[in-house]
């Protein structure tokens, strides 16, 4: 078998590999991009776009609704799911063509096979094609995949998880949700919208645990006006089939019976199957490849990015690890920082936050000022009669500096953008309070909490001093 000869060799073309395959073309280098299943990975096929095309179905279903409100009469609303979920398949369709297009527009060799390593430098690419190909270097973005639990197996039928509860045509009547993390509560709200009576277990004493207590309480009051059902430090021991769904068994408690589980408790790093071994490449705890700020494994010109490294489970981190994996591994200079790492949950409300939580500045022992902003005080909030929900600047009382930032509420995800960039380039409150915000802008929140933080409120009522 002849061998093709590349300078750089990508595994894995999700929001991370070609991202890593473009950068590389853009130095000059010949690069190879290898991928087992489809273009986009992960994210563009069974995780952040068929979910956010869902749930912006939802979103119309939810304005329509409510169309009364404003002074629209539009009769009865009904929807067809298995047209919604043909639309979610063809938005993926769509997007997979478009991106194949792009990386092959860069002189990138796409191959469609399985990767496992023969030595530091070679790789055997099996598919339809059987290839042996060598390289320079190496970065590897293989991702993660849902977790499976031994006690409550998925069937994919009665039991989903969060790749095959996207092919669904027709919803349950009754779904639990076991997890109460950010990918459990982003298919409750999509169903919830729907219809779906939806009943979260979640074994830690709340929802949203990672976000703090601020956003878990918003959200969970939120919830619960949308009739979800929450229950939170509940032990599931396992799931029995019954003639009309599932019986799921909690410990020390009844049964809750439901049409069909989704199981939402984690991802697992996929790093086996790649003969790692051959390449001297050390795996650690539960599969992670340990990586350096430069993205280099404990191998020196093998990079890992992506889930695969254990660091953020996130698309957009996975793209800027490629990045600064690419131009190391082309022989420039980049390091990898973490500090202002923007995150989203596409519940309804949105959730989005940067840098330090509440509880995680006062468990650093930081002496910090809050600024939180009530949407209800919003002009633009009140006119849209999008009103639930806060955005909220956290900085360090002795320096000024922006250390975290939240906010829940109509279009968080749009709204981080602001203080992720401030963060990432270390600037005080005081930058956002002297920056003109447009009027009536949602970002003007940020303005009144920049305000709040340095006590200086202006559409919010002065604290009371104490005497």
């Amino acid at each position: 078998m002849e061998t093709k000869k590349y300078d750089i060799a990508v595994i894995g073309a999700g929001p991370g590999g070609y991202v890593a395959a473009i950068k590389a073309s853009q130095f000059g280098k010949k690069v190879v991009l290898i991928e087992k299943k489809y273009m986009g990975g992960t994210c563009l096929n069974v995780g952040c776009i068929p979910t956010k095309t869902l749930i912006a179905n939802a979103h119309v279903m939810h304005a329509i609704q409510h169309a009364a409100d404003f002074g629209i009469t539009t009769g009865p609303v009904s929807f067809d799911y298995s047209k919604m979920k043909a639309r979610k398949d063809s938005v993926v369709e769509k997007m997979r063509k478009s991106l194949e297009g792009l990386v092959k527009s860069n002189g990138i060799t796409i191959l469609q096979g399985h990767a496992e390593f023969v030595s530091p430098n070679e790789l055997k690419v099996r598919g339809e094609q059987n290839e042996m190909i060598s390289f320079d270097k190496v970065i590897i973005a293989s991702g993660s995949e849902p977790l499976d639990i031994p006690a409550f197996p998925c069937d994919h039928k009665k039991v989903l998880n969060s790749t095959s509860a996207l092919e669904l045509t027709t919803l349950p009547k009754t779904l639990a949700i076991i997890g109460g993390g950010y990918i459990g509560c982003e298919f409750a709200s999509l169903y919830a919208e729907l219809g779906v009576k939806v009943i979260i277990l979640e074994a830690l004493p709340m929802i949203l645990a990672p976000q703090g207590k601020t956003i878990s309480d918003v959200m969970t009051r939120a919830f619960i006006k949308k009739g979800i059902d929450l229950q939170t430090g509940v032990f599931v021991e396992g799931i029995d089939h019954t003639a009309d769904g599932v019986s799921i068994r909690l410990k020390d408690k009844a049964p809750v019976l439901c049409d069909a589980a989704l199981v939402s408790v984690g991802r697992r790093v996929v790093s086996d199957g790649m003969a790692l071994e051959k390449a001297g490449v050390k795996i650690g705890e539960r599969g992670v490849l340990a990586v350096n700020e430069k993205m280099e494994t404990s191998v020196p010109g093998i990079y890992a990015i992506g889930d695969v490294t254990g660091k953020y489970l996130l698309a957009h981190v996975a793209s800027h690890q490629g990045m600064v994996a690419a131009a190391n591994a082309c022989g420039q200079s980049s390091s990898m920082h973490y500090e202002a790492v923007p995150a989203v949950i596409f519940t309804s409300p949105e959730v989005a936050m940067v840098g330090m939580t509440p509880e995680q500045a006062q468990e650093a022992g930081l002496a910090f000022a809050i600024g939180k902003f009530p949407f209800q005080a919003l002009g633009k909030a009140v006119a849209t009669m999008e009103t639930e929900g806060f955005a909220q600047i956290l900085t360090n009382k002795q320096t000024g500096q922006i250390i975290g930032a939240q906010v829940i509420g109509n279009d968080a995800a749009s709204l981080i953008a602001e203080i992720a960039l401030a963060m990432a380039n270390e600037l005080t409150v005081d930058c956002i309070a002297d920056t003109i915000h447009a009027h009536p802008t949602l970002p003007e929140a940020w303005l009144e909490a920049a305000l709040l933080a340095n006590d200086t409120p202006i559409h919010l009522p002065p604290k009371v001093k104490k005497v």
